[in-house]
């Protein structure tokens, strides 16, 4: 996957990164072109990670994919059981 991703494709990536649990993401009306992306668990009652990222980053298929792949091992590392997950390509 080369090609700049579209905010909607983004948001559906990330989503899938953090199987079992969820990834809520919203983008700031500030006009920055961020994205905020929390992982919280299946009762939406703990905050498990939280990540922003600058539309360069998510529209960027290989930095997209450093920063979940970071982000998944930081979770991994805390005790958290994540599905198998890649990139889409």
């Amino acid at each position: 996957m080369n090609a700049p991703l579209r905010f909607n494709e983004a948001l559906l990536i990330a989503d899938r990164a953090f199987q079992p649990f969820q990834c809520v993401a919203w983008a700031p009306q500030d006009g920055t072109g961020e994205l905020s992306l929390t992982v919280i668990d299946r009762t939406s009652t703990r905050l498990l990670g939280r990540t922003q990222l600058s539309s360069s980053t998510y529209s960027d298929p290989v930095q997209l994919a450093c920063v979940l792949k970071k982000s998944r091992d930081e979770l991994s590392q805390q005790g958290f059981d994540l599905a198998p997950w890649s990139m889409p390509e």
